[in-house]
């Protein structure tokens, strides 16, 4: 754990680089890349040999989609309590997302002039879950839920193999999942988008995954859509006195066990005394966790205190961090809101931890990292459709403003965008 002071007039200088991480090592685009043309190569073939090389199974083509009746059999081993949890997650996440959806518009600006937006949802999307220690169950809520709300019919879920946990495939029943392939990593991204024979290609790609599927999507990009490049987790808490130590604790050890060893955890404060307790508590509180040595590998190098002489410099010091999860744990949040530029959600008070958003609040958990939010934003409605504008000119309309056309297309030196114009009233023989 590292402490800055930035009360001093070079309190930026302290801060540069603290969140500039790249969102994977230059060798995972180079492994990714390769996967990816294997693939596009040798298709199939190559998918299960990959399946076997990273994941330790053997499948054939057609052990590659999961059944409806391998699903029903994992529902069946879910809790009811469980599955409360995730039918009701599902439907919070999908009302933010229906109240969120672009609206499509049309509007007379000029007489005789009809512009406006036409949004039409996405065919086939594609979802990545993640596997491993830790099944990111509400990642399917956050991604094919989003989806389902939307009016998207085909929703492609992709996990690794070797034992879909019971309660992914439910959520991914509950989401609105309409396949299911067992494929993870790169070679799974893979296997959705560049066209494999028997899989059809998804028009977007979404979800987070390790740095090897990151880079696969930022490959793929142009191809597919895809919602964001992201790396590791990371949380910024601005704190003051009224603060409790505890809660302050709890939150920034609740991203610091995401496993990469790369995760970040931000205390800002104007409290020094704030920021002896939180340490204690950490300490404290992470010998009761299950992933403890997860978080020593970020406690080093990857948590920082942050001493600002006002709330003020706190939030300059937060928009130039940019972070992917904001929490203000001040006496008056709703003042200090507006001073916020760029972060992917920002949480107000104390009774708003961080994994509220991460499971069950409403939108989406996928967001930007590592200073990102200056530039992207998290996973939205609007990710997935497509947008068309919307322009209708009578022939009155036209003729009032045919000579902007003819002149932009002489200046442009474009002939025929000016007779385009001109043709509909003249003869040009």
């Amino acid at each position: 754990m590292k402490r800055i002071d930035c009360r001093g007039a070079d309190w930026r200088s302290k801060l540069e680089g603290l969140s500039s991480r790249p969102a994977y090592p230059p060798q995972a685009e180079k492994a990714a890349a390769g996967i990816i043309a294997d693939i596009r190569e040798r298709g199939v073939e190559a998918i299960c040999e990959y399946a076997e090389k990273f994941d330790h199974v053997k499948l054939s083509f057609e052990q590659f989609r999961i059944g409806a009746e391998e699903i029903a059999a994992a529902a069946a081993k879910v809790s009811p309590g469980d599955k409360k949890a995730i039918r009701t997650a599902c439907r919070q996440v999908r009302e933010f997302a229906r109240a969120t959806r672009p609206v499509s518009w049309k509007k007379t600006i000029r007489p005789g002039v009809l512009v406006g937006e036409q949004f039409t949802p996405l065919d086939r999307v594609g979802v990545y879950i993640p596997g491993g220690t830790a099944p990111l169950v509400s990642t399917v809520i956050h991604t094919a839920g989003i989806a389902a709300a939307c009016g998207v019919k085909e929703i492609v879920a992709v996990t690794p193999p070797g034992g879909v946990h019971p309660e992914t495939l439910y959520a991914m029943k509950c989401a609105g999942v309409t396949e299911v392939y067992r494929l993870g990593g790169v070679y799974g991204v893979a296997a959705v988008t560049v066209g494999v024979p028997g899989i059809p290609k998804v028009q977007k790609l979404v979800g987070p995954g390790n740095a090897y599927v990151t880079a696969a999507k930022k490959l793929l990009y142009g191809e597919v859509g895809i919602d964001l490049v992201a790396g590791p987790s990371e949380i910024l808490i601005i704190a003051d006195g009224s603060a409790d130590p505890e809660f302050v604790a709890a939150d920034l050890l609740s991203q610091a066990e995401h496993g990469s060893g790369l995760e970040q955890a931000v205390l800002i404060s104007t409290d020094a005394e704030l920021f002896d307790a939180v340490e204690k508590a950490c300490l404290r509180q992470k010998k009761s966790l299950s992933r403890e040595s997860l978080i020593d590998r970020v406690w080093e190098n990857g948590v920082f205190f942050i001493r600002v002489p006002d709330l003020e410099r706190a939030a300059e010091a937060a928009n130039l961090y940019a972070p992917e999860h904001l929490e203000l744990q001040v006496e008056k949040p709703e003042k200090l809101l507006p001073r916020l530029k760029a972060a992917g959600a920002i949480f107000l008070g104390p009774w708003t931890p961080e994994p509220i958003g991460d499971f069950c609040a409403g939108p989406s958990h996928v967001l930007p990292t590592a200073s990102s939010a200056l530039r992207f934003n998290g996973l939205e409605s609007a990710a997935f459709f497509r947008r068309s504008s919307i322009v209708r000119y009578s022939q009155r309309a036209l003729a009032r403003e045919v000579e902007i056309v003819e002149r932009f297309g002489a200046m442009e030196r474009l002939d025929a965008h000016g007779r385009a114009g001109s043709v509909r009233f003249r003869s040009e023989k």
